[in-house]
């Protein structure tokens, strides 16, 4: 039977239009729901924090986040103010009649969209009686130790009755789409479901709950995915319900999504469902208007991390800093998840081949991943104390010099130089020179650790011998402890910090998708991933030759782990082989590759699950073409001319290659040629104006 009605593709600020008079554009409603907006958890506050102005720029005013109350965030992260949307107003006036305190207003981010948030305290009296709903409608009951899971039941139900009171003032038409965020938002979509509310949903996991518990065991996971009792697993580690919880939601939605093709593999085991939409993580990429800006950035927050060295290091500094790569990994303390285990091992190895081969390069390695700490410890204070002082010290002998021997050369002299500087100027220099000696070798960690005899990295680093010893050429520095511009240590933000390294290394064995690879890439730094990861995989499937680009893929999934730390250490050796023009051009390619990453692009996959979900919810309504979602073929960067045939070709297999090499190689090179052709590589994003008068698209159908 054919469908009565269909939806055009035409747009009015972004918004799918419906071939209805009876439904005018302004009155659908796009909401996302999720506990981290506005309330920083992990890293799916960062999707929804630089996704919103891409979606406000296509909804407009009738885009609304909905998420948790907490005053301490709020305070500096939310300006309030009244609902421009009276039926928004008016579901807000009744929950607030019952009890319930619902707060509303911009969130201060790029975009400024709507934010909707409910004090789940204020509705805490209300916990009995919605668990037992829930139970009603799922049979997943919830412990009353676990407070996590309560709230995510106050929250959902808040969540589920402000969707309910405002689709009632719509006399069901299709006015609703309303995005899940993970498990804890999920009980609002399983009771919108149950009532039967007429909201077309959607829900994303950014990983399963039960595969990030398993991989945290150190479990073969991904060679196992078909093997596992999910029910066993999940009861034996107490966290039956919210698995619970977080598969009915997959299987209530109308539209299930998963940010990377690793975790669609993973949710069809754990989850029993493929998703329907493959939805990448994206950035806000800013350009620069001067092309080598970031270089510049690079150079000058090096120099910063260079100041920090030199306290660090103070009475062992003799390697030379103008020959020092700084590598770093960072993100939560997540041990093996985040390939902390494997990293150290490759360190190992790097540090033995670099010693057998007798290079001038040295490997600073810091491990910003935050664990529980006393404070900074008094060795790291003392050392740039020392720095400072003997900054001070030259800076007065330096004025002192300079007087002299200006005033000798205004009478017409040449000063004798073994006289320019006296007994007392050469005493403080000695003085100087004395405090810089230490007995100690420079620490491995900046703060006391509270349980540093049980901590697993620095338990690795006792095991592996890298005590920062002047024989070896990789040194550890460990800061369990998120960077700030505020630190007397090492004053730098986290992006201050990325532009100031060579190489960012995240060996990940459990990555969904992989927000710090990504930033380095957007800020021009190579790093090293892996193929378990979702940025890896994304990386693979668009780059031919991704080493080429400073984008290194480790092999996790078909290897054994030692294979895989050897496959890693060749990655560090090779990057440690580049002379400095070549890590230039890397960089540059690296930034090129940031058009790849950009919600611009990468919006378009949410695109399609909205569309996909309002066809699906109201097939009378809208109808959608059947297509697969939107996919990226012809799409690929192709592998610089500048570059062997073979990626294996192109790191050096010893130290000994010859300079002739280099130089052959950058004549080849030719960043403008180059930049035009990855340019012309980028497909255009979906436009979110109007189209051309009399040219409408029906819905779902997309070209790339």
């Amino acid at each position: 039977m054919p469908l009565a009605r269909s939806l055009s593709m035409t747009s009015l600020n972004g918004l799918p239009q419906c071939e209805d008079e009876d439904l005018p554009v302004e009155d659908l409603l796009l909401f996302e729901i999720s506990w981290e907006v506005t309330n920083k958890v992990g890293g799916i506050y960062t999707v929804i924090q630089t996704k919103a102005k891409t979606t406000a720029d296509e909804w407009g005013e009738n885009y609304f986040l909905i998420g948790p109350y907490f005053e301490q965030n709020v305070k500096t992260q939310v300006e309030f103010s009244e609902p421009p949307n009276p039926a928004v107003k008016k579901a807000m006036d009744t929950m607030k009649s019952q009890g319930c305190q619902v707060f509303f207003g911009r969130w201060l981010i790029e975009g400024s969209p709507y934010v909707l948030l409910f004090d789940i305290g204020s509705a805490a009296w209300n916990l009995d009686k919605w668990k037992g709903e829930f139970w009603e409608v799922s049979n997943i009951g919830i412990p009353f130790h676990d407070r996590e899971a309560n709230d995510a039941v106050i929250f959902g139900s808040l969540t589920a009755w402000f969707l309910k009171e405002l689709s009632c003032q719509f006399d069901d038409k299709p006015n609703i789409i309303a995005h899940f965020h993970e498990w804890q938002a999920g009980v609002g979509l399983i009771l919108s479901r149950s009532q039967k509310l007429p909201v077309a949903t959607i829900f994303t996991t950014h990983a399963t709950l039960l595969g990030r518990y398993l991989c945290a065991a150190s479990i073969d996971f991904y060679n196992n995915l078909d093997q596992f009792d999910i029910d066993k697993e999940a009861g034996e580690r107490q966290i039956y319900h919210r698995y619970c919880m977080e598969r009915a939601s997959v299987h209530c939605a109308h539209v299930f999504t998963t940010v990377s093709q690793i975790t669609a593999t993973e949710a069809e085991h754990m989850l029993k469902k493929s998703p329907d939409v493959v939805t990448p993580n994206g950035l806000n990429i800013k350009k620069f208007s001067a092309m080598h800006e970031f270089q510049n950035l690079h150079s000058m927050y090096k120099a910063r991390i260079q100041e920090f060295i030199r306290g660090h290091f103070y009475g062992h500094l003799d390697f030379d800093l103008d020959k020092t790569l700084f590598f770093f990994i960072a993100g939560r303390y997540e041990f093996s998840n985040k390939g902390a285990d494997m990293f150290l091992e490759a360190l190992s190895r790097l540090n033995f081949l670099l010693r057998v081969h007798k290079t001038d390069v040295t490997v600073i390695v810091f491990f910003i991943m935050p664990a529980k700490t006393n404070n900074f410890n008094v060795e790291t204070l003392k050392g740039q104390a020392v720095r400072k002082q003997l900054w001070d010290t030259a800076q007065s002998v330096k004025e002192k010099f300079g007087r002299k021997l200006y005033n000798a050369l205004l009478k017409g002299e040449i000063p004798d130089l073994n006289k320019i500087l006296d007994r007392d100027d050469i005493s403080i220099m000695k003085r100087a020179i004395f405090t810089t000696q230490r007995h100690t070798l420079p620490p491995v960690t900046t703060h006391n650790m509270i349980d540093d005899s049980n901590d697993p990295i620095l338990n690795t680093i006792r095991r592996i011998g890298l005590f920062n010893n002047r024989t070896d050429r990789v040194k550890v520095i460990l800061h369990p402890e998120f960077l700030s511009s505020t630190s007397p240590l090492l004053p730098l933000d986290y992006e201050e910090f990325v532009r100031g390294c060579h190489l960012g290394v995240f060996p990940s064995y459990y990555e969904p998708w992989g927000y710090t690879p990504a930033e380095c890439t957007v800020m021009g730094i190579p790093s090293v991933t892996t193929n378990l990861s979702g940025f890896g995989c994304f990386m693979q499937e668009h780059v031919a030759d991704p080493a080429a680009y400073g984008i290194y893929i480790v092999d996790r999934r078909f290897r054994s782990p030692d294979e895989s730390c050897n496959q890693l250490t060749q990655f560090l050796y090779g990057f440690c082989q580049q002379n400095r023009r070549q890590r230039i051009i890397q960089r540059n390619r690296t930034e090129r590759l940031s058009d790849l990453l950009d919600w611009k692009y990468l919006g378009r996959y949410y695109m399609h699950a909205r569309h996909l979900a309002l066809s699906r919810t109201f097939p009378v309504k809208f109808e959608m073409e059947p297509s697969a979602p939107p996919k990226t073929e012809g799409f690929r960067y192709p592998r610089p001319s500048s570059v062997p045939p073979s990626p294996s070709a192109s790191q050096h297999s010893s130290p000994h290659h010859s300079e002739a090499e280099d130089e052959d190689e950058d004549e080849r090179y030719d960043e403008d040629e180059e930049a035009e052709r990855d340019r012309q590589n980028i497909k255009t994003p979906f436009s979110i104006g109007a189209l051309p008068q009399g040219k409408k698209k029906q819905h779902g159908e997309y070209r790339n």
